[in-house]
């Protein structure tokens, strides 16, 4: 029965992996340690079958701990896994060196250390098999009447019958890379007539790349006359078939104990892996969606909050809940409903980045685990395109469906410290947002109600802010890189909060989404920015264009054409100075009627910017098919230009990207000469940042501007 050594200075990882350790076989022993120097000790009279160890100990460490062990008598074959919670490549390659087998990445998934650990307990067993067979060899030997030639004669077959019955390839190679023996097996895989492999090169078999990899792991042997620990590789046998075998090298010595061979062996390990494959997937995917479950969610949590207690960047969880899905089931049936529950992850993968998990978790509930926020406004982003994508309507049956969701959000470390905390907080909000009616985004407070309450303050402070005029449009330029002229201002809307100061839009703009506020405000906005830009023109001001936010709101709420012929006819303000800049998420919420407004507003006169380009869809279909005259470069590209190879690459595509549809570029976010350098260089027709020197003061009174707004 297989002996399991278990090494870890904490109680609970002790319990929790003797408890694994014990269920992988009937009849398991396992001994567990705190103390790397007791286990050491206990070692010397005792003999295991597989080692568990930490990492990270007092005292001694777990390639320490791998080094010392290895150096005593009979352990050096002993396969070794170590855990560890660092990810950096030194300190697996501090353990390899030192003898580990194998490695587990904290916090370790149960069902892959109980999968890895029978592996090496399963090639443990095959080399005492081996040894074993070829004692019982030896003893025969021993106790032979026969002549020492016959003797000899008589082992060497049996002992090459022996091992060509063993369902694995085993072999032995000189120092030269040649075959001094090789089993029936593994020639039959390799498709060759076992007679013609004695002395021939080992790259024969399967190829001279794995002959290459063999020949220098050899080499290895050769030098530290050491075995080497237990590997997994691939290899394609003659049928073209992909196999996974497990492969150990080991020296053979000679009477004067010199290495004059290695013995390599390789069980084929191809059904297990896929069978493991199939169940991990099984495990730890939805069977509808083909998305990660609950499980895998809580996992990827995890491994997301290791990172972050390292210093990378917080992160955010969303939850989403589908309004009235069970309609949708009663209308449709549920063939049809599952349909509609692919069309959604779907979608949902669609808004996700690289790094980020998209997830089923039953039902209509879905998750998307937003990793490596770089501002925490991106969380709101992504929820409100997460309303915006649920929100498109779906065709099924011919049948023109719509349906809402509810988002709940949270965000690390701020709402939670462990993975079960984050998903219930963010489960606390979502019920949140449904009773609220749905459709809307909800983030999770400590006290919901309280929150509730702040919100309502904020609707009432809003309300009279619009009532009071406290609102203040200031500008920033943007230049012309080839002239040097400014060109353009940007509208930036700030709120003169009674006794808060000047507050900028991240302090109310979201809670003016949700509460349709933000019609009046931004309609106030676009009639300031034309009275302003006609005041400029009165002044003897260049020809400049003034840009303008909108919102997706807008476009649901309220005719935008209509809005703005109003606002230029009132103001006087010629068309052409007029730039409307809309999102990506505002394009494709609703595409028919969105396209149909911006092509009324096209005819007006009007430009047609998005903004923000890059971090949204970044669809070339309406790009191609609205009426959008100029991009904006979102700043998250821009702040690493200069030093950042993949930011200068998509700055180099979209510049490109744009040109090539006749559009101009604009750059945002500009705040250092080496940046305004780069987006010159790369072609990027116009910029808007603090490096770009003073900004426009518009001549009204109530415009003000300032220059790091």
């Amino acid at each position: 029965m297989p002996l399991i050594v278990i090494l870890d200075d904490r109680a609970t990882n002790r319990q929790i992996f003797s408890r694994l350790a014990a269920s992988i076989e009937d009849g398991a022993t396992v001994r567990a340690f705190a103390d790397p120097q007791a286990a050491l000790v206990w070692l010397e009279t005792n003999t295991p079958d597989l080692v568990v160890t930490d990492f990270k100990m007092p005292n001694m460490d777990g390639a320490e701990f791998t080094r010392r062990f290895r150096a005593q008598p009979n352990l050096s074959e002993v396969p070794v896994i170590v855990i560890t919670v660092y990810e950096e490549r030194e300190f697996r390659l501090r353990a390899l060196e030192a003898g580990a087998t194998d490695f587990l990445s904290s916090p370790v998934d149960h069902h892959e250390f109980q999968t890895r650990a029978r592996n090496l307990l399963k090639l443990r067993k095959q080399q005492l098999l081996l040894a074993k067979r070829a004692n019982n060899l030896e003893q025969k030997l021993e106790y032979s009447e026969r002549s020492r030639e016959e003797a000899l004669r008589d082992s060497s077959e049996r002992l090459a019958q022996v091992i060509d019955t063993v369902p694995a390839m085993i072999s032995a190679a000189d120092r030269g890379g040649k075959f001094l023996f090789v089993n029936a097996f593994q020639t039959a895989l390799a498709g060759i007539d076992h007679s013609a492999a004695l002395g021939k090169d080992i790259g024969m078999l399967f190829g001279e790349e794995h002959g290459s990899r063999s020949r220098a792991l050899d080499r290895k042997v050769f030098s530290n006359g050491a075995a080497l620990p237990t590997y997994e590789e691939d290899i394609v046998d003659a049928n073209g078939v992909k196999r996974v075998f497990l492969t150990t090298k080991s020296p053979l010595r000679d009477r004067a104990n010199a290495v004059v061979a290695v013995l390599t062996s390789s069980i084929d390990i191809t059904d297990r892996k896929r069978a493991e494959d199939h169940l991990l997937h099984t495990a730890h995917h939805d069977a509808l969606t083909g998305l990660p479950n609950r499980a895998l969610l809580a996992d990827r949590l995890r491994r997301e909050i290791a990172r972050a207690r390292r210093g990378d960047r917080p992160f955010a969880l969303h939850l989403v809940d589908l309004d009235g899905f069970k309609n949708i089931n009663d209308v449709l049936g549920h063939v049809l409903g599952d349909k509609f529950l692919k069309v959604v992850a779907q979608r949902l993968q669609s808004l996700a980045r690289e790094g980020d998990t998209v997830a089923r978790l039953g039902g209509d509930e879905f998750a998307i685990l937003q990793s490596r926020l770089t501002r925490s406004e991106e969380a709101g982003e992504l929820a409100a395109r997460i309303v915006a994508a649920v929100c498109e309507p779906y065709q099924f049956a011919g049948e023109r469906i719509t349906t809402n969701a509810s988002v709940g959000t949270t965000l690390h470390p701020a709402d939670g410290a462990d993975a079960e905390a984050l998903l219930k907080h963010a489960d606390l909000a979502m019920h949140r947002a449904k009773a609220d009616g749905g459709n809307v985004v909800r983030f999770y407070a400590a006290d919901m109600h309280s929150r509730a309450q702040e919100a309502r303050h904020l609707d009432s402070e809003l309300r009279q802010a619009i009532q009071d005029s406290q609102f203040v449009v200031y500008y920033q330029p943007q230049v012309d890189l080839k002239t040097g002229h400014i060109v353009g201002a940007e509208a930036l809307l700030r709120w003169r909060r009674p006794g808060g100061g000047i507050v900028g839009p991240g302090v109310f703009l979201a809670r003016a989404e949700e509460n349709g506020l933000i019609v009046p405000i931004n309609e106030w906005v676009l009639r300031q920015a034309c009275r302003d830009a006609k005041s400029w023109q009165r002044a003897g001001f260049p020809p400049l264009r003034v840009g303008v936010n909108l919102s997706a709101v807008q476009f649901r709420k309220q005719s935008v054409p209509l809005l703005v012929a109003k606002a230029l006819a009132e103001t006087g303000l010629d068309p052409r100075r007029l730039d409307l800049e809309l999102t990506e998420s505002i394009v494709m919420a609703d595409t028919d009627a969105v396209a149909a407004d911006l092509h009324r507003l096209h005819e007006l006169g009007v430009s047609i910017s998005i903004d923000d380009f890059g971090t949204g869809y970044s669809s070339l279909t309406y790009v191609k098919n609205f009426p959008v005259d100029r991009l904006k470069i979102d700043q998250c590209f821009i702040r690493d230009l200069a030093t950042d190879p993949s930011d200068a690459a998509i700055v180099r595509a979209i510049v490109s990207l744009g040109h090539s549809l006749e559009l101009d570029i604009v750059a945002e976010g500009v705040e250092t000469a080496d940046q305004l350098e780069r987006l010159r260089a790369e072609g990027c027709d116009a910029a808007r940042g603090r490096v770009l020197g003073a900004c426009i003061r518009g001549a009204a009174a109530r415009a003000q501007c300032m220059s790091n707004p």
